[in-house]
């Protein structure tokens, strides 16, 4: 209530100060009334210019003030110092200033609101270190907490800058420590077994945010937010989240896509060693994985269940959920190379 108030009182002083500004040098209402007009369309500015500074960090907006001033002192040294002869000429001291001191000031404010996230001023809590906006920053959501690679990833070494753990986030793990579904509850003491992990890590600089928004409910939401807020990348295991952050503009971190992107390549001909362990889908299939969990269906294994044996792969097939590997067994010749003459024995008649 007490904002609109001070824009309509805003908006009134400007119209008014705008058809007495126009009365007084051409007194006619017709010049009073695009005065008037004048002084609207300077307070419109005013609350578009407030309206886009809500956006912007403190520590930038004092950091473009501080690179003005050190802008029009550079351009007053230039100026006075270093070509005063120059600028004594009556014809050329108006543009020759406004070109100086606009570039100075110009370069000032950009560099100002660029480095004005280092800016640092002990005491005043505007200015103590909070959000790490513009480092970097690594935002997790709680699929990857749960997960845990995130901590063997960090214990490497790859990931740059600081890790963000919303306070949001933290409560989301308590929640689930706290369920009573033993599966819930021993979920969320693994995430937060893992977070002490990486807080242990002496390499990883890791920050809790209390950073939250109300009036956002869902604890996506509210990653995005943040990630919009500090412009920092989202680590997580959620597809969802994934597509929902993409669409917006901020760049997400796939744990799982990571995973899938180093797996070994395998090619189609390439022998392997592996042991049935169940039953496909298909008839007559037999199922194996590798050790990273990669599936491979070995058709006609079935009845070789609980064996090591020799397969030979046929395809690979990349899905976004993982890799799943097809093949054969080795002892058994490539029916592509075979006649309709070869019979192919049913399971049933095992």
């Amino acid at each position: 209530m007490g904002s609109w108030v001070l824009r309509s009182l805003l908006l009134l002083i400007c119209g008014v100060s705008g058809y007495y500004l126009a009365t007084a040098f051409f007194p006619s209402p017709l010049v009073g009334g695009w005065g008037i007009l004048g002084g609207l369309l300077l307070a419109g500015l005013a609350l578009l210019m407030e309206a886009r500074m809500k956006r912007i960090p403190l520590r930038n907006l004092t950091g473009s003030f501080i690179g003005l001033i050190l802008g029009i002192m550079v351009a007053n040294l230039i100026s006075n110092a270093l070509f005063p002869d120059l600028f004594n000429n009556q014809q050329m001291i108006l543009p020759l200033y406004g070109l100086l001191y606009g570039i100075c000031g110009y370069i000032g404010i950009r560099i100002g609101f660029k480095k004005g996230d280092e800016f640092q001023m002990p005491g005043w809590k505007p200015f103590s270190r909070g959000l790490p906006r513009g480092e970097n920053s690594k935002i997790l959501d709680t699929s990857v907490i749960i997960d845990g690679r995130i901590a063997d990833i960090t214990e490497t070494g790859f990931v740059e800058g600081p890790l963000l753990i919303p306070q949001f986030v933290l409560g989301e793990l308590q929640h689930i420590a706290d369920s009573s579904d033993p599966v819930k509850r021993t979920r969320g003491k693994r995430g937060l077994e893992v977070l002490h992990h990486i807080q242990k890590q002496v390499n990883v600089d890791v920050r809790i945010v209390d950073t939250d928004y109300p009036s956002v409910k869902e604890v996506d939401s509210k990653l995005i937010e943040l990630a919009k807020e500090v412009r920092g990348k989202i680590f997580t295991n959620d597809s969802n989240l994934n597509k929902v952050a993409e669409l917006q503009g901020i760049e997400v971190l796939n744990i799982n896509e990571l995973a899938n992107a180093l797996k070994p390549v395998v090619l189609p001909g390439e022998e392997m060693n592996v042991k049935i362990l169940k039953e496909g889908k298909e008839m007559g299939q037999g199922v194996a994985y590798l050790d990273d969990g990669t599936m491979i269906v070995v058709d006609n294994g079935r009845r070789q269940i609980g064996k090591t044996i020799d397969v030979v792969v046929t395809s690979v097939l990349q899905t976004p959920a993982g890799r799943m590997i097809f093949a054969r067994l080795k002892e058994e010749p490539n029916r592509e190379s075979k006649g309709k003459d070869i019979y192919y024995p049913l399971d049933s008649e095992f």
